[in-house]
């Protein structure tokens, strides 16, 4: 199957700080911008960070195999190597995690490794891979 990017745009209380998260902490490159809104090319994909002032501070969750998972999350499956590399990266730069890495579903379908994180404006993203990547979409 030939995966087309997909787009994304999600709301941010300070472009400069959106930025420096993305680009120094992520390590995404910066597309088209304004001064409400900045593009990034998120491992292929193109998200969008605009400017919205108003917070949203409400974030309920739901349980996903013992974690309190937030039900407003974005992220992307990184292969198993670069996920790894990713993850020490966040601890490195002491970034807090919501929920730590761990491996979800251990010796079940859809075993994956996980970890989420916030966003400097608190959005939620979630990074996760699998060693067998035929596990994406496989039914437990």
């Amino acid at each position: 199957m030939n995966l087309l990017p997909f787009h994304l745009a999600f709301p941010v209380y300070n472009i400069a700080e959106t930025e420096r998260f993305f680009v120094d902490i992520i390590g995404c490159k910066v597309g088209r911008r304004s001064e409400k809104w900045i593009d990034f090319n998120f491992f292929g994909h193109q998200i969008s960070a605009h400017l919205n002032l108003e917070k949203n501070t409400i974030t309920p969750t739901n349980k996903v195999d013992n974690d309190n998972v937030p039900v407003r999350h974005f992220g992307i499956v990184l292969p198993w190597k670069e996920w790894n590399a990713l993850a020490d990266k966040l601890k490195s730069n002491n970034v807090q995690f919501l929920i730590k890495p761990r491996t979800r579903f251990q010796g079940k379908a859809g075993e994956q490794a996980t970890l989420f994180i916030l966003d400097p404006s608190g959005n939620v993203l979630e990074f996760k891979s699998f060693k067998d990547q035929k596990m994406l979409f496989a039914k437990g």
